[in-house]
């Protein structure tokens, strides 16, 4: 081959790689890597050098959605995740039987003639009343102590086993509060 006719290949091999590269990226795959053409280059000889690459861009495509499930999407609105959490939360029944144990706040325990009472809020800032053996969404009051709370949750481990596990919620005073 002469020397034009082998740097038009070599131009021809780099451009059908950038290419292959542009539409990979709008697909949303990773660019494969050009490839440099032989020494002795013939036309039959740059063809599968071209597949090859093709050939190469799923594999490499393949790896590709791993990273992108631990991302956040730039272009998703922030307050979608917080109407999401509300609309799951629009769907527990209302009052104490909607209570999760996880996000409860224990704000003070209270010692009446009918036993002790634990003062909680949940993530809407709503105050409730909680006695032992009451029954939230998932658990229930197991004993309310002076200065703290101990809830029996019941839940569902990643594989969807049951697993039940013991939760104390204690009071901490505040720096105005210490003595």
């Amino acid at each position: 081959m002469s020397g034009k006719k082998r740097a038009m290949s070599t131009k021809i091999t780099l451009l059908t790689g950038l290419l292959l590269g542009v539409t990979a990226l709008a697909v949303g795959q990773t660019a494969p890597a050009p490839t440099k053409p032989a020494a002795k280059s013939t036309t039959k000889a740059a063809k599968p050098a071209v597949k090859k690459t093709a050939a190469s861009a799923p594999a490499a495509g393949a790896s590709e959605p791993e990273t992108k499930v631990a991302r956040r999407d730039p272009f998703e609105s922030l307050t979608s995740r917080q109407e999401q959490a509300s609309k799951a939360a629009a769907n527990l029944p209302p009052g104490k039987a909607g209570l999760q144990v996880s996000t409860l706040r224990l704000d003070g325990i209270v010692k009446s003639s009918n036993g002790m009472i634990a003062v909680v809020t949940n993530p809407q800032s709503r105050t409730y009343f909680l006695r032992e053996g009451d029954q939230l969404y998932d658990g229930r009051v197991d004993k309310i102590a002076m200065d703290s709370v101990s809830f029996h949750e019941l839940g569902k481990d990643a594989f969807g086993k049951p697993v039940e596990r013991q939760v104390n919620k204690r009071i901490y005073s505040s720096a105005g509060e210490q003595q």
